[in-house]
């Protein structure tokens, strides 16, 4: 039979949670195509705050990477804008020129920024915190620039705040209220949070309506209606978001603030459906993600024939994440004439606790400091329980003890309820995993449904779920180790596969007992990396664990095409080179030819079909732009032309990369050559960089250029250029051997401590034994770009072109 045909336009959170879901209740009655307008994977976007406050990387908040997509046949369209509906002949069209046919539309376009109109908000340093565009930009300006001002004191905007002060800057936030998060917080919690951040170096400037962004090209403070003014170099906006429903309006689809929907989330258009933040349920537009995880889950339904009975509204809750402080909301918070509320608080220990009461049922409770009561409160609040009588036990308890405990609160929720509101994971979801896949723990639990996989705050109350499922003796502690699939850390995986002789990733998993027995997208790549460094000669390197950049040997671009870069060493060319590469760029008529930070050439906006006889066509090695290996060897010109020059920097550049060209390692390593102490290869932010002195060279470690920038550690001084060979090939070695996988050496120096690298690399014989361990893999080593083209391989290689590793994302 025929598939029919689903087009999905959105990637985010509520869109692919709604397929996930679909694919689980009918895994075969669809074809699938997504188009995101980001060019990135599906991501968890309000973890951007902790990525922003240094808690979390990019890779972490990935929900779907790339292969997820491609384990379920969907057609994904990153950087594609969807345009135009034909609601006559239903297809779909880019701004990029693709058109999809669909039977069922979802639309799930999100929503958009709130930039507040004011004179100057077009000015250089005035941004949104939206998504990983704004967040790099933030990123960016704090290596420059020091005075932030957020303008909005709601949630989102102290989330930005707290990240701008973990990026060290002096950070102002405005909010045009007399107390902030007033759509979340009362007047109590509100004051004592302030009281908290201010503590932290957060500053506040409250009743403020700012009347103007001051400055030239770029910002420079702020002017108020009151006629005060703040110095900023970066502001952001942070005062709400509006439903995205451009794409609907000029289709022809009802809208009002948002995409009209009804209870099965079907708009105006029949066979079209929104849900997320774009749509508008019963004159309701949610801004948090547990609703839109409950709109997919009846959409999903529905469109898989499950019976629903379609979507009522939800009841919402909030907590502040990243400011180091515990804050819980949720319902009805305000005090009114017709409500009356149970309060507990403690200045001295920071801690606050409101449940308001109506007609005998909680509707709304505010915890500040300890929200260990959240989920047990917002069980009540969902499920209307009646306290009358006994208002005062639901926060004093009855003898010091709590009314009810969690598992049993977990018997009155509902299948359908939302535990982990991060991932959209329902209770039914979790005890469908303890029951059938046999679950006990909360990181098994974490492994098969991705409940507490994100921020972590619903830990309690999957805890609960087990509890209530399996009794409490029943429940495992386990720890967690080096991903969901196993308890097992790095150093424990790493000494089982030598001592077991374990040589394939299979075996690993079969042998060691993975909870996942295909693994995941975090640990596949990772045991991938730990067998080829212990066995460089057994292992066969497992291709379809790596991420898809590096089997394609070109990094994908926002628009589907790829970027070559071919390896020059020491950023050292020739004519005949530039020439080869000239003639190419014009014969695939490449559309940007630049430069890189790496002394390289980067052809850009290569055709995939191309790829294959563009690499033939040049004849040159791979740069390797995209692999966890040496990237480039950045040089001054040294002694050979510059008249500070100590020693032949180029030289010297060139062949530490022709000895570790190609070499597998943790995390990209970048190297430079600098020929004089003046440094001008920025040797002392790279991974290993060789510095030039009198007599000699300096050598430094664990540097790192990126946004968490880190300068070097001195490892040592040698005399000799033998020497520098020798020392690298120790220490990269000693890197690869005792690294965690996706560690960059500026991380790894931090965890394991300078004092141990140079301790491990001090005896020469510990040195020859490093080196003969990396020289014979370097040995076993072969381009593999080479291989393939001459093996004519590559083309069976490629993944659709809208796929990328999520590294690329960083």
């Amino acid at each position: 039979m025929m598939k029919k045909k689903i087009v999905l336009v959105g990637n985010g959170m509520a869109g692919v949670s709604c397929i996930e879901q679909l694919l689980k209740l009918a895994p075969n009655r669809y074809e699938i195509t997504i188009f995101g307008s980001e060019p990135h994977p599906n991501y968890n976007r309000i973890l951007l705050s902790s990525v922003l406050a240094g808690d979390a990387g990019m890779n972490d908040i990935v929900m779907n990477d790339w292969s997820w997509y491609e384990e379920h046949n969907i057609t994904l369209h990153t950087g594609h804008t969807v345009t135009h509906i034909d609601k006559e002949r239903k297809t779909v069209r880019t701004d990029m020129g693709i058109t999809a046919e669909y039977d069922e539309l979802i639309l799930a376009t999100g929503s958009l920024p709130f930039m507040l109109p004011l004179p100057g908000a077009d000015k250089e340093g005035v941004i949104a915190f939206r998504d990983i565009k704004d967040c790099k930009a933030m990123m960016e300006a704090a290596k420059t620039y020091k005075k932030a001002v957020v303008i909005g004191g709601g949630l989102l905007g102290l989330e930005a705040a707290r990240g701008l002060l973990n990026l060290h800057m002096d950070v102002s936030v405005v909010h045009i209220n007399e107390y902030l998060m007033n759509l979340q917080l009362d007047r109590t919690a509100s004051h004592m949070l302030q009281l908290e951040l201010e503590k932290q170096g957060m500053k506040f400037l409250l009743k403020k309506n700012t009347e103007t962004i001051l400055g030239k090209k770029r910002v420079s403070g702020l002017r108020f209606t009151d006629g005060s003014e703040v110095e900023a170099d970066l502001v952001v906006m942070a005062v709400g978001i509006r439903p995205n429903v451009a794409l609907a309006k000029s289709s022809g689809i009802a809208i009002n603030r948002g995409i009209v929907v009804n209870d099965y989330l079907e708009t105006s258009v029949p066979g079209i459906y929104s849900i997320g933040e774009c749509a508008e349920h019963r004159g309701v537009a949610y801004g948090l993600v547990a609703p839109l995880y409950e709109q997919g889950a009846v959409l999903a339904k529905r469109l898989a024939g499950v019976e629903t009975a379609g979507y009522q509204g939800s009841v919402v809750s909030t907590k502040l994440k990243v400011s180091g402080v515990d804050v819980f909301s949720a319902g009805e918070y305000a005090d009114k004439p017709e409500t009356r509320a149970v309060r507990v608080q403690d200045d001295f220990e920071g801690i606050y606790k409101k449940v308001v009461i109506r007609d005998g049922k909680i509707i709304g409770a505010v915890l500040f400091g300890d929200i260990s009561d959240g989920s047990r409160l917002f069980a009540m609040i969902r499920n209307g329980e009646d306290v009358t009588g006994k208002e005062k036990t639901v926060l004093l308890g009855e003898s010091g003890t709590p009314a009810k405990s969690g598992a049993e609160l977990i018997a009155a929720m509902s299948d359908d309820e939302v535990v982990c509101g991060c991932n959209g994971v329902s209770k039914g979801a979790i005890v469908q995993a303890i029951q059938e896949k046999g679950c006990s723990s909360v990181g098994e639990i974490k492994a098969c449904t991705k409940a507490s996989a994100s921020c972590g705050g619903c830990k309690p109350l999957v805890a609960d779920v087990l509890t209530y499922v399996l009794g409490a003796e029943g429940v495992k502690t386990v720890k967690e180790g080096m991903c969901g699939c196993t308890p097992l850390g790095r150093d424990e995986v790493v000494e089982s596969i030598r001592s077991m002789r374990l040589t394939t990733s299979k075996e690993v998993m079969n042998v060691l007992e993975w909870s996942n027995p295909e693994g995941c997208s975090k640990c596949r790549p990772a045991l991938n990396y730990y067998l080829g460094m212990v066995w460089p000669e057994e292992h066969a390197d497992e291709r379809e664990s790596r991420f898809v950049n590096e089997r394609n040997h070109a990094n994908i671009q926002k628009d589907g095409t790829y970027s070559v870069v071919p390896r020059m060493y020491g950023g050292v060319t020739t004519p005949k080179d530039l020439k080869r590469i000239a003639e190419i760029a014009e014969k695939y008529e490449v559309p940007l030819v630049k430069m890189t930070g790496g002394q390289r050439i980067d052809l850009l906006g290569i055709k995939k079909e191309d790829l294959p006889g563009m690499w033939a066509d040049l004849d040159m090695p791979s740069g390797y732009a995209y692999g966890k290996s040496l990237r480039t060897v950045k040089t001054c010109v040294g002694s050979t032309f510059c008249r500070f020059g100590t020693q032949d920097a180029m030289g010297m550049g060139i062949q530490l990369e022709k000895k570790f060209e190609r070499l597998n390692t943790p995390a990209k390593v970048k190297m430079a050559v600098s020929g004089c102490p003046r440094n001008c290869a920025e040797a002392t932010i790279k991974d290993f960089g060789v510095v030039a002195i009198d007599g000699g060279w300096e050598l430094h470690i664990g540097g790192n250029g990126g946004t968490k920038l880190r300068g070097t550690d001195l490892l040592c001084k040698v005399k000799t250029e033998e020497e520098v060979l020798e020392w690298s090939g120790a220490f990269l070695q000693y890197y690869r051997e005792t690294g965690k996988y996706n560690e960059r050496t500026a991380e790894w120096i931090e965890r394991i401590g300078l004092e141990q690298v140079k301790a491990a690399l001090a005896a020469k014989e510990d040195r020859d034994a490093l080196n003969g361990r990396i020289d014979k893999t370097l040995d076993l080593m072969k381009d593999p770009w080479k291989e393939i083209i001459e093996q004519q391989e590559l083309r069976q290689t490629f993944v659709p072109m809208e796929e990328q590793s999520a590294e690329s994302i960083i």
